[in-house]
């Protein structure tokens, strides 16, 4: 039987371009920064994104947390929004490695607002503990983007209080093509920012910060502290760098078929599409009551379909990506509608 892998777009396997540039590429020991292929990926990550250098990590996670590491000091509190992935998703990292806190923001569309910094931002009390840090997100865990202008009265207003900006961009390319504007746009709103390679760009693994050189030396120090010094690691950089080129041009694709999807889904009868997809991830809810929802996921993994729930039963996400064929889209919804009817 066929598998239909809608998980995540980190399911995808590297291309066969990949595969030959990993095999001949040249490479040499990256902790003593001789490795010719990770730097031509950091300095054309650096580039793309309009920062001033870059430095390559294992995963997105780790990117986000160098940066959380190198922004604060221990006590510190972050303003981020409580479904962020930061939150969500990281085994609450920030506050085992940095010692941090969290100001949850509970914005309707999972974003922070230049009003939420005005808001959450702390003022000086022996009995508070300082902002550190702002955290913001594009394209969202929710799948959808945060507008441009959103995006820069965030930042000025962080700014006005003397705060750094984080973003959390393991998708920045797929906002950007969403919205429409040139990704370092997007990359101008923050003073870091962290994007995966592996999240629909095909690269097997790795991600990169993007910042100013002061600041990527010192998050190169800390990803030397949490044992993340890596040596021949060309090998992982060149696909990287096809993903940076070649895949970025191609996740319109991906966004379309998820419309595609979603639209389809939605004229089921028991079947709810919150919100559009922006990017790649279609969100659905079944409606009906009383409904058996482990049965409906384990249906759909006997039909070949491997789908992704979303906290708490009723809601369920999937994600189109490169090896996605929008060929399965009529077997996808037919499986949908056969097990909920």
């Amino acid at each position: 039987m066929k598998t239909i892998d809608l998980r995540s777009d980190t399911v995808t396997k590297p291309t066969p371009e990949m595969r030959e540039a990993m095999f001949t590429c040249e490479v040499g020991d990256d902790v003593y920064g001789d490795d010719p292929t990770v730097n031509k990926l950091e300095e054309l990550a650096a580039k793309t994104l309009g920062k001033e250098a870059a430095l390559f990590v294992p995963t997105g996670t780790m990117g986000n947390q160098l940066c959380i590491m190198a922004h604060t000091k221990p006590s510190d509190e972050l303003i981020l929004s409580r479904n962020c992935h930061v939150v969500a998703y990281e085994v609450n990292a920030a506050a085992a490695l940095s010692g941090v806190g969290y100001a949850l923001v509970d914005h309707p569309n999972d974003y922070v607002t230049a009003e939420d910094v005005h808001n959450y931002v702390r003022s000086k009390n022996v009995h508070f503990p300082d902002t550190g840090l702002v955290c913001v997100e594009n394209a969202l865990a929710n799948g959808l983007v945060v507008p441009l202008d959103v995006m820069q009265a965030t930042y000025a207003a962080a700014k006005s209080h003397g705060l750094p900006v984080h973003m959390d961009g393991a998708r920045i390319f797929n906002a950007a093509v969403a919205l429409g504007v040139d990704v370092k746009e997007l990359a101008a709103c923050c003073d870091s920012i962290t994007f995966c390679l592996s999240k629909g760009l095909c690269a097997p693994a790795g991600s990169v910060i993007c910042a100013d050189a002061k600041f990527i030396d010192k998050a190169r120090r800390l990803r030397k502290l949490l044992g993340a010094g890596m040596r021949q690691v060309g090998v992982l950089a060149a696909p990287g760098i096809i993903a940076i080129e070649k895949m970025t041009k191609r996740l319109h694709i991906d966004h379309e078929n998820a419309t595609t999807l979603a639209t389809k889904l939605g004229e089921l009868d028991g079947v709810e599409i919150p919100t559009m997809p922006q990017i790649n991830m279609v969100f659905f809810k079944i409606t009906r009551e009383n409904f058996d929802h482990p049965a409906f996921t384990a249906g759909l993994l006997k039909k070949g379909i491997k789908s992704n729930t979303v906290r708490g039963a009723g809601v369920y996400r999937l994600a189109t990506h490169n090896d996605f064929d929008p060929a399965d889209i009529p077997y996808v919804v037919q499986c949908v509608r056969e097990l909920i009817s």
